[in-house]
């Protein structure tokens, strides 16, 4: 059953970038971004629904990915600032370590792709709209199976 203590000690000891517990079902994830919880939500929005997440880097995508799969509640080690509103205004428990104003891209020159672009866009399914128009554009094989319908 769920632990949030090792739920939060998995993820830093495993090196993951996601951990989500749901029921008695652990699963770990590696993938930079928003791209495991964007594959869930497509593929398995069961899985979602009522987990527990503890994350490395929480954007406003991430937590717009999280609000729309039904999460019950999210720890994370890092949060911008329109993240943890989005979190809150869906009355989803949020515990972090750092809040930040906006994520910054792997080099810290400058803001994430993804949280630029979803910065001003308020509205949950908006914001899904946007991460899936991103990660269409990053993978050229499901560009091409979405084009065909």
């Amino acid at each position: 059953m769920y632990n949030k203590k090792k739920l939060i000690e998995l993820l830093h000891t495993g090196k993951y970038s996601c951990v989500i517990a749901q029921g008695n079902d652990t699963r770990t994830f590696r993938k930079k971004g928003v791209k495991d919880l964007y594959e869930l939500l497509c593929h398995n929005p069961a899985f979602l629904k009522g987990a527990y997440i503890a994350d490395k880097v929480v954007g406003k995508a991430a937590a717009a990915l999280m609000v729309r799969g039904g999460i019950k509640d999210v720890y994370t080690d890092i949060i911008s600032l329109s993240a943890l509103t989005l979190l809150r205004k869906a009355h989803i428990p949020v515990n972090f370590e750092c809040l930040v104003p906006y994520i910054q891209n792997p080099d810290k020159t400058g803001w994430c792709p993804l949280e630029e672009k979803c910065y001003h866009e308020d509205s949950v399914d908006g914001i899904f709209d946007i991460v899936h128009q991103f990660i269409r554009r990053q993978m050229p094989f499901i560009k091409r199976i979405f084009t065909k319908y």
